[in-house]
């Protein structure tokens, strides 16, 4: 099978890195609107020219983000005008109307991080933001697809491919008002793939995330009397410190908690008395996702004691040791969202064997995407799969690049994929 991205498909993938689509999560209040709606509109016209038709498009709904794990920022900001009928997401089917047991969805999403990025191609690697997260990956799908159609009648007849493309996946927003409503409408298959960079091997993980905040809201002070206030910036430094070694020891190998986002002002001539400290905690199950909540919050604690002791006899921060219990506040971002780890035999034996898409080793770590909202469903199976690497290709960094090699390598993997599925489904009746 020639799966390789072909000239065209060189095109489609400029034409979409053109289009500035990090959403208002990303590029905070008062950014221009994303071009998602339009980016929307150039992958459909292409994938409507190999067959696929459009099944879905539309924004989210209110209603949709009326649930306590909804992420906090997603909550704050889904009120602003225009918020949600910025960030579309579009269904495309290729065949009938075919029951899941016949059916593999892809989900990419074509919302990027914030960061513009020089859009360019020179014959052998793209650049551009999203041109590995996850445009280029949404181009190359095409390009499987499309293959997989000519090496195999019953990709299209007797199996149904839907494509989700789908906006707020970055920015936090955890899939809630992208990806998750298209999976509780029933737009999923059998065989459910997320595609996303993991070196073309599948992973059947998927981890979640809890943020938690530390909230000093204090009194500022002049630089003249530093003491008269309280040090927001000395007291969330010191827990910094303190959180990162104390959680560094008590976290799981796989479960690293990352220990950032100090803010408390700009100014040099001010004592600052509030400031927010970030905590991410990544979690591969619910009890390890429970325990590490009880473990923040344990060195919370511990953390505020030490801070007293330490500085209670410093003049300049004799206040704020005093006060640091009554000013300093734990709240949470986000918070019980679920995991993904599932297994089925007989769709890894297809993958590996019929396919030759090795599996991802269970050593290696894996990390956060809309995989989660396929946990636990019915009668499936969810991977992730895509070209490249997130770090080694500048995921969300400056200079994110995307090889042509590893676009049509994904291309490719995506045929095989399709055509096994077709000629050796299990269940196949």
């Amino acid at each position: 099978m020639d799966a390789r991205l072909g000239p065209g498909d060189q095109e489609l993938l400029l034409d979409l890195l053109r289009l500035p689509t990090a959403g208002p999560l990303e590029t905070g209040p008062g950014a221009p609107r994303p071009l998602l709606a339009e980016a929307l509109g150039v992958y459909a016209r292409a994938a409507g020219a190999i067959g696929l038709a459009e099944v879905y498009r539309g924004a989210p709904r209110a209603a949709d983000l009326d649930r306590p794990d909804v992420p906090l920022n997603v909550r704050e900001r889904a009120c602003e005008e225009g918020f949600l009928a910025s960030q579309p997401s579009l269904v495309l089917r290729l065949g009938p109307e075919l029951p899941r047991s016949a059916t593999v969805m892809f989900n990419v999403h074509l919302d990027t991080v914030a960061g513009p990025e020089p859009v360019g191609f020179d014959g052998k690697r793209f650049t551009g933001r999203g041109s590995i997260d996850a445009k280029g990956p949404a181009v190359a799908l095409l390009a499987g697809i499309r293959a997989a159609v000519a090496a195999e009648p019953g990709v299209g007849s007797s199996v149904r491919v839907l494509v989700q493309a789908v906006s707020g996946e970055e920015g936090g927003a955890m899939g809630v008002f992208g990806t998750r409503p298209l999976v509780e409408a029933g737009y999923v298959g059998a065989l459910n793939v997320f595609c996303e960079p993991t070196g073309l091997r599948y992973l059947p993980r998927a981890t979640a995330a809890a943020t938690a905040r530390l909230r000093v809201r204090g009194e500022d002070a002049i630089d003249d009397c530093p003491g008269a206030g309280h040090n927001a910036t000395v007291l969330l430094g010191f827990l910094a410190q303190y959180l990162a070694r104390e959680l560094g020891t008590v976290a799981a190998p796989r479960d690293p908690v990352c220990v950032a986002g100090l803010s408390t002002g700009p100014l040099h001539n001010r004592v600052y008395g509030t400031g927010d400290l970030l905590l991410n905690l990544p979690y591969r199950d619910a009890s390890s996702g429970r325990r590490a909540e009880a473990s923040v919050l344990a060195a919370v604690e511990a953390g505020l004691v030490a801070f007293r002791r330490e500085f209670a006899g410093l003049p300049e921060f004799a206040r704020t040791a005093a006060d640091c219990a009554r000013i300093t506040r734990l709240d949470w971002l986000k918070r019980g969202l679920p995991v993904l780890d599932n297994r089925h035999p007989a769709f890894e034996e297809l993958l590996a064997r019929q396919a030759g898409i090795p599996r991802l080793p269970d050593g290696e770590p894996a990390f956060t995407c809309d995989a989660i909202w396929t946990a636990g469903l019915p009668d499936a199976f969810t991977v992730v799969l895509g070209p490249g690497d997130l770090g080694a290709n500048r995921a969300h960094a400056e200079g994110e690049f995307a090889d042509l090699a590893q676009l049509d390598g994904f291309a490719a993997a995506v045929a095989r994929l399709l055509v096994a599925f077709a000629r050796h489904r299990p269940h196949r009746r």
